[in-house]
């Protein structure tokens, strides 16, 4: 695929650079529950996202799963394993259904050692994610259900750029670390209050200010991790 766009770390690298990348690369539509990669074994593609939402899911002994992340267009999928040879507990896959820019794992592999530019795009990006993980976990231990829902709603937005977001109540409750009951009852709140509409598999955010005031204050914190991405990025000829 000769074009970028939609996917923010690819936009922000030198036209040399991008193109190097793109060479390899191909458009892929990718339906909901797509793995992206599988717990303690190497990917074998790399995905540039240019919409949707891909999910960071780990899982406990007893089956239990819960969300410690999500990566949309503002990143690459399979960035973690760049780093380094230790086996990544999480799984990825698609949660809300998405385009990507595909490219072989071991290509990407190539590029991020040999280019110190792609290099440092990538590496601001597992900061950026590694950041908000921390703060993430804080969040699920201290705050509520519904300052938490709100949360991640407004994170969800900010990636897809939509106001319209569908989601199973399944994953809604991995999300929350709750009952599917807990989810109908925090999101009705919301929805009386006025800030969504929600159906079973469907929110639409339509009062964003109303749901950033019910949202916890992490919202902040990870909305201004993910505003500073590439910020120093170098300016390239048109």
């Amino acid at each position: 695929m000769s074009s970028d766009k939609g996917n923010i770390l690819l936009s922000k690298l030198s036209a040399r650079s991008r193109e190097r990348l793109l060479a390899h690369t191909t458009a892929v539509s990718l339906a909901l529950r797509t793995p992206l990669y599988e717990a303690e074994r190497p990917p074998a593609y790399g995905y540039f996202m240019t919409s949707g939402i891909a999910s960071v899911v780990t899982t406990m002994a007893d089956g239990a799963t819960a969300e410690v992340g999500l990566i949309g267009r503002e990143g690459v999928v399979g960035s973690i394993h760049l780093l380094g040879g230790a086996p990544v507990s999480t799984h990825c896959f698609v949660q809300l259904e998405a385009t990507a820019l595909r490219i072989p794992y071991a290509q990407l592999q190539k590029e991020f050692k040999s280019s110190e530019e792609v290099r440092k795009r990538v590496l601001e990006f597992v900061q950026e994610q590694t950041l908000s993980v921390s703060q993430l976990a804080a969040c699920q231990r201290l705050h509520d259900a519904e300052a938490r829902l709100g949360r991640w709603l407004l994170m969800a937005r900010d990636r897809t750029q939509s106001d319209m977001l569908e989601f199973t109540q399944e994953f809604l409750a991995m999300m929350l670390g709750a009952q599917r009951t807990t989810v109908t009852m925090v999101a009705g709140g919301l929805q009386r209050k006025g800030f969504i509409e929600y159906r079973r598999g469907r929110v639409k955010i339509i009062d964003g200010p109303g749901l950033e005031s019910a949202a916890c204050d992490c919202y902040q914190v990870t909305r201004r991790l993910y505003a500073n991405l590439y910020k120093d990025a170098l300016s390239r000829p048109a």
